[in-house]
């Protein structure tokens, strides 16, 4: 089954010609260049022949194997840089983007994982936080031109620390968009199909193993996009982006779980409920029955892409309630304080309501 007959609707499909016409002949860096939508979108920079492709990342086994996939394709080569490194040290980041200068970054490195990171909150404030404001710093400092940072539709009232800690990044990127008056921009995604960690290839591994396929609520509904879709948006992004915008895909209607479930043990010539059982398990971590794509009082227009949005927002908090912020999680984070955390991270996004966990358990 094509991974795209998942989604219930046509993928989108993006003219690249003013992609190339960007990326050509330019240096271009990628941070979480190994991981499913950092790799995906080197592949695809590759096509578009930038002068240098530095693949930044802190997994070294991802980013070698990126690059050795890179180094074997048949075509004219940029120079590529595999950078072993963490965003959360600023002053490796600073000497790094000092030392290769680049045009352009597409920032993809980011902890993703819900429930990882309710269980962890100080590791999703201090990389997504904090490793995006020191890159934004380097990126100013070294006069970088376009930077493309992915977000998430969960940074939408979030009700989980991933989200709001993404929400947070999303203010850094506009700050320093109106600060700079440079082409800073945030891309909102859904749920990747495919990717690391998604539903897909658990359902997959749980059909594969005789079932059950579990699923949290019958109701849980998500937006999807196809690995390919993400990455030309981010592109797209880097062209359409004028500085401080926030640009999602038009996905369609939200996918209930269950039904990307039955349609994947269908596919596999089984029959829910005779060869593989679904079992709902409750609610999990931070979840939400659907996500949703806009914060409230934000308005939303057309692109050029008919199926791009971009997001004009009008609920920014001031440059020094940002800074205060940043200085209370700070602080958290060095004193471990989990409850401090998401009391920095409200302070800075009011609308984020830390989890309050549904306890629904069911059977189909």
């Amino acid at each position: 089954m094509p991974i795209e007959d998942l989604l219930r609707r046509q993928p989108v499909q993006s003219d690249m010609a003013a992609v190339r016409r960007l990326i050509s002949g330019r240096c271009i860096l990628v941070t979480g260049g190994g991981g499913s939508i950092g790799s995906e979108l080197c592949r695809q920079l590759l096509r578009c022949r930038p002068a240098e492709l530095v693949i930044l990342g802190h997994g070294e086994n991802s980013i070698f194997e990126i690059y050795q996939e890179l180094l074997r394709r048949e075509m004219c080569r940029p120079l590529l840089t595999p950078v072993i490194a963490d965003i959360r040290f600023s002053e490796r980041i600073r000497a790094v983007l000092e030392q290769y200068r680049p045009q352009i970054i597409f920032h993809a490195a980011a902890h993703k994982h819900v429930s990882l990171m309710e269980m962890n909150p100080a590791e999703a404030v201090t990389n997504n936080v904090l490793g995006t404001h020191n890159l934004l710093n380097a990126a100013l400092a070294t006069h970088v031109e376009h930077f493309v940072m992915i977000s998430t539709d969960k940074a939408v009232n979030p009700t989980n620390v991933m989200g709001a800690s993404k929400r947070v990044a999303e203010l850094l990127v506009q700050r320093a968009a109106i600060t700079s008056g440079r082409p800073y921009v945030a891309v909102r995604f859904g749920n990747v199909l495919g990717s690391r960690g998604s539903v897909v290839p658990i359902f997959k591994k749980q059909i594969a193993a005789g079932g059950p396929v579990t699923v949290t609520h019958p109701d849980a509904r998500r937006y999807f996009m196809t690995i390919e879709e993400a990455v030309q948006l981010l592109l797209q992004a880097a062209v359409l982006g004028r500085g401080g915008e926030v640009f999602l895909l038009d996905m369609g209607e939200p996918i209930k779980i269950v039904d990307l479930a039955r349609d994947l043990i269908q596919h596999a010539g089984l029959e829910v409920g005779r060869d593989v059982e679904i079992h709902f398990t409750g609610m999990g971590l931070g979840d939400k029955l659907v996500e949703e794509m806009f914060v409230p009082g934000e308005v939303y227009r057309h692109t050029q892409h008919e199926k791009i949005f971009v997001v004009d927002s009008t609920c920014q908090p001031g440059p020094q309630q940002l800074d205060s912020g940043l200085s209370m999680l700070e602080a958290a984070v060095q004193g471990n304080d989990n409850e401090a955390i998401r009391l920095g991270l409200q302070k800075m996004v009011p609308e984020f309501q830390p989890d309050q966990k549904v306890s629904w358990v069911g059977r189909l």
